[in-house]
């Protein structure tokens, strides 16, 4: 299982995450295209790091929205998130090429993502941004039990999708995050880790109340903002490799 990380999101001179110290430990590479962090400078020493420890790149475009981080829903018509995510991908993916690098698949930002889960409007305006894209792109989103038919519609476009799960967020019975809002949404390292083992090994994970879901990821997402985050990607990163 690969291990994907965002990446790339400081602004100026305020930092965000341990981009360097992570950056050894992952298979792919989130990162900020300028709309929800991310400046030029810190777009390519992220890039340069990539480079470095041979880590897969992808795009991480979001709403247009760098005081909340990404992090607030704004509505747009199909045209303008196709505009938005083309004009994203388009920065990383030229300054990636200067560095050698090609931007390997795309995944939306914080409610961009959320967005994209919850609503078929816009899935299917980012799935059609992929698609017109000058080479079509994968499209990395939630694992759920919707995925066939997400499969479905990304098939439909031409475009490959990359499931990823979470290492470190317990799931609701329906298959989705469980509310930052509720008690126990983020695992501790004990719980996380065993949810990693029970996806690599048998393919599902165990919900808020006890079920037991099927859930294939091809990625995992793992968090390195701070050095227990780190930390914990180290671990994940022996489990996974079997050491």
């Amino acid at each position: 299982m690969l291990l994907n990380c965002d990446l790339g999101e400081s602004y100026g001179s305020w930092t965000m995450g341990m981009d360097a110290q992570v950056m050894p430990h992952i298979d792919q590479a989130n990162i900020a295209c300028g709309f929800h962090g991310g400046d030029p400078v810190t777009l390519r020493r992220t890039l340069a790091l990539a480079a470095e420890h041979g880590v897969s790149v992808g795009a991480h475009p979001s709403y247009q929205d760098l005081v909340g981080f990404g992090r607030r829903s704004m509505v747009h018509s199909a045209e303008e998130i196709i505009a938005c995510l083309h004009y994203q991908v388009a920065a990383l993916e030229g300054m990636a090429l200067s560095q050698g690098l090609t931007v390997a698949y795309v995944k939306p930002h914080g409610a961009l993502y959320n967005d994209m889960m919850a609503s078929g409007e816009v899935r299917s305006a980012i799935m059609h941004a992929l698609a017109q894209y000058h080479r079509p792109l994968p499209l990395m989103l939630q694992a759920t039990p919707a995925a066939d038919a997400h499969r479905s519609e990304a098939g439909e476009l031409g475009i490959e999708l990359l499931f990823e799960a979470f290492a470190d967020r317990c799931y609701d019975d329906d298959g989705s995050l469980l509310s930052r809002r509720k008690p126990g949404a983020v695992h501790d390292r004990e719980r996380m880790l065993s949810q990693v083992r029970q996806l690599q090994s048998e393919g599902t994970i165990t919900t808020v109340s006890g079920r037991v879901l099927p859930l294939q990821a091809d990625t995992l997402c793992v968090h390195g903002d701070n050095l227990e985050g780190v930390q914990a990607i180290q671990a994940i990163r022996a489990l996974v490799d079997g050491n």
